[in-house]
């Protein structure tokens, strides 16, 4: 197991991006709001790569605040049009949305974890079966109770 933290946007950008490609099944996120990343082709093109890997590779995204996707985020709109089978966005509820903590799992057992969405202090950890499982159920937890995001390009309205 491997388990460290650091401070910087940049370096919590640059891991996820790097691990990506090492997933192999799912990879699930939770957040306030997706940053603007989420619209890069650079970002957007490992994602594409994900989900071609394997028909049954899913990306799991539960959101505070989902308002700003098809505004903001116009290339993973197209993804979730394309991968409709495999992406899906939620959003919480009020009641859940004192929770500030995002983190982005990387199937069972690698993750990143910021500590609070305001400030950049952050972990990463690889082969860490025991905090993935707690974040896991911290996510199913908010995707069972959190509603589908519809995006109009993706209803095909």
């Amino acid at each position: 197991m491997r388990y460290r933290r650091f401070e910087s946007f940049r370096e919590y950008e640059s891991l996820l991006d790097t691990m990506v490609p090492q997933t192999e099944s799912v990879i699930r996120v939770f957040d306030r709001v997706l940053p603007q990343s989420w619209n890069e082709k650079p970002r957007i093109d490992l994602m594409r790569q994900f989900l071609l890997q394997n028909r049954t590779n899913k990306l799991m995204i539960v959101l505070h605040i989902a308002d700003n996707i098809e505004r903001e985020l116009p290339r993973l709109v197209e993804l979730t049009v394309n991968f409709d089978h495999a992406v899906k966005i939620r959003q919480s509820p009020k009641i859940a949305q004192h929770l500030y903590d995002p983190f982005v799992i990387f199937d069972a057992s690698h993750y990143l974890h910021r500590f609070h969405y305001a400030h950049m202090r952050a972990a990463h950890a690889c082969h860490d079966v025991e905090g993935a499982q707690q974040l896991l159920d911290r996510h199913a937890e908010l995707w069972e109770v959190s509603a589908p995001v519809t995006l109009a390009r993706a209803s095909g309205l």
